[in-house]
C-alpha cells in the first residue's frame, strides 16, 4: 500500500497521457510539452479569465474562454470575446498552468503564472485576492498553506507554485479508499481536481467519468 502513495515518473507520465487524451476529446486545452534537454516534460494549459473589479462580487472571475480549445481562444480577436465592452469594469487575465513531476517528493506539482494582456504580471497578493472565500480558510490550514514564487525547473522562469510537501498526506486517503472499493483512480486527475480550484483551475466532471470508463474498458 505504501508504495502506491508515491508516483514513479513513468507512472506520472502515463496518467498525464490519459488525462490529455480526454482533454483533447472535450477540447479542454491541455497538452504535453517535452523538455529539450532530457526525457521529461510537463503538462500545460493556457486559460483566460475576466477578473471583475466592479458590478460583480470581487474574487469571482468570469471565464472568457467557454468551450474553446486554447489554440482557438488565442486566435479569437478581443472584440469577438466582448472584452472591450467590459474593460471599464474588469480586466482580462491570462493564466498558465503547468503540471510537473517532483523527483524529490515523488508527486505532481502545480506551477502557474498570471498576467494581464499588456504583459503586467499578477503579484502573489493579487493571486491571494483572487482566491474565492470558500477556499481561503482551507488554504491557510493546508494542504495549500504554501503558495510561493520560484523558478520553473524546466523553463527557468518565475512561476507561482503550490508546494508539494503535503500532497502525499491528502492523497493517501483517496488512494486507500479507491483500493478499498476496487475503483480505478487517475492520480493526476484526483490530485488536480483537489488543488486546482484554489487557484482558479476547475476540471469538468467528465474527467472522473473518463477514468471510470477506462476501468470498464480494461475489464
Amino acid at each position: 500500500m505504501e508504495e502506491d502513495e508515491f508516483l514513479e515518473e513513468k507512472t506520472f507520465q502515463h496518467y498525464c497521457a490519459e488525462f490529455i487524451k480526454h482533454s483533447q476529446q472535450i477540447g479542454d486545452g491541455w497538452e504535453w510539452k517535452p523538455s529539450k534537454d532530457c526525457s521529461d516534460g510537463y503538462m500545460c494549459k493556457t486559460h483566460f479569465q475576466v477578473n471583475a473589479t466592479a458590478g460583480t462580487r470581487p474574487g469571482v472571475p468570469t471565464e472568457v474562454q467557454t468551450g474553446l480549445p486554447t489554440e482557438e481562444a488565442l486566435e479569437v480577436p478581443l472584440d469577438d470575446l466582448e472584452v472591450t465592452e467590459t474593460t471599464a469594469a474588469s480586466e482580462v487575465v491570462k493564466y498558465e498552468y503547468h503540471v510537473l513531476y517532483s523527483c524529490s517528493h515523488q508527486v505532481p506539482v502545480l506551477y502557474f503564472r498570471a498576467s494581464f494582456l499588456d504583459g503586467r504580471p499578477l503579484t502573489l497578493q493579487d493571486i491571494w485576492d483572487g482566491i474565492h472565500e470558500c477556499y481561503k480558510t482551507r488554504l491557510l490550514q493546508g494542504p495549500w498553506d504554501t503558495i510561493t514564487q520560484q523558478e520553473h525547473p524546466i523553463l527557468g522562469q518565475p512561476f507561482f507554485v503550490l508546494h508539494p510537501c503535503k500532497t502525499t498526506e491528502f492523497m493517501t486517503p483517496v488512494l486507500k479508499n479507491s483500493q478499498k472499493i476496487n475503483r480505478n483512480v487517475n492520480y493526476v486527475t484526483s490530485w488536480l481536481s483537489t488543488v486546482g480550484p484554489a487557484v482558479g483551475l476547475n476540471l469538468p466532471l467528465s474527467y472522473a467519468k473518463a477514468t471510470s470508463q477506462d476501468e470498464r474498458d480494461v475489464h
